[in-house]
């Protein structure tokens, strides 16, 4: 099981359900507003603007919200322009860790995680010097408990997706970049409910830890994801499943 999978599909599930839905739509709402910035404010063109408005309505953000992201994105509505910009380190057990942010003040960001970096054990690194063990895919996840793995299969074939596996009650779909749409229309078109689906960073090789190290890892992991100008956290080792009980 991956580790970084199940962290996710923690958080998802958290957010939809908890008081960490705040922070989630905190984020979610930079993303939709650089993706405006970037692409425009036209869902039919703009497929990384899709995705996320995707990922809004799965947690259930308001419409409203979502419109006034976009046209703060597009400039219709005054709001702050934030650049991207990610970091690279090493955390508990020496795991990689590789950080991408969304933030109007890249100097606070980087203060704030340097400073977690060092309180958790870890340090920060400079540009290159873990991203190279992570490559970009494709993440589609769907409800386990509707879809079985073989109902998914041939669609999934058809798109040339990379795998499918099942994490307890949810399906997740691997695909390349340059397929990660296709598999999306595939499964849309034949009215499959995908829970979400982005483009992340996938650890090419993991690096083994135990129990302690991975409470310390997911200690970390989640004092980096409770910063509001973080969007993504990505490591290359699995989190023991007791690392992971409440």
């Amino acid at each position: 099981m991956s580790g970084h999978s199940k962290w996710h599909s923690i958080k998802h599930k958290k957010a939809a359900a908890d008081s960490k839905r705040g922070k989630m739509f905190t984020k979610i709402i930079r993303e939709i507003q650089v993706a405006a910035r970037i692409g425009g404010g036209d869902l039919s063109s703009n497929p990384r603007l899709r995705n996320i408005i995707s990922e809004a309505k799965s947690i259930n953000m308001p419409k409203d919200n979502i419109e006034k992201a976009i046209k703060k994105g597009t400039g219709e509505l005054e709001g702050s322009t934030y650049e991207e910009k990610s970091y690279e380190g090493y955390g508990p057990g020496g795991v990689a860790i590789f950080i991408q942010t969304l933030t109007d003040n890249g100097n606070r960001t980087t203060a704030e995680i340097r400073h977690l970096f060092s309180r958790c054990n870890g340090n920060l690194g400079t540009s290159g010097s873990v991203s190279w063990m992570f490559e970009r895919k494709g993440i589609i996840v769907l409800d386990g408990t509707k879809y079985k793995e073989e109902q998914i299969f041939d669609m999934i074939i058809e798109a040339n997706a990379d795998n499918i596996e099942t994490d307890e009650d949810e399906l997740i779909i691997t695909t390349t970049p340059e397929n990660f749409e296709p598999a999306k229309k595939i499964l849309e078109s034949n009215n499959i409910e995908i829970i979400s689906a982005k483009l992340e960073f996938v650890a090419k090789n993991k690096t083994d830890i135990d129990v302690e190290t991975g409470k310390k890892l997911a200690n970390l992991v989640e004092k980096f994801e409770e910063q509001d100008d973080v969007q993504n956290v990505y490591f290359n080792a699995d989190i023991p499943d007791e690392a992971l009980e409440e």
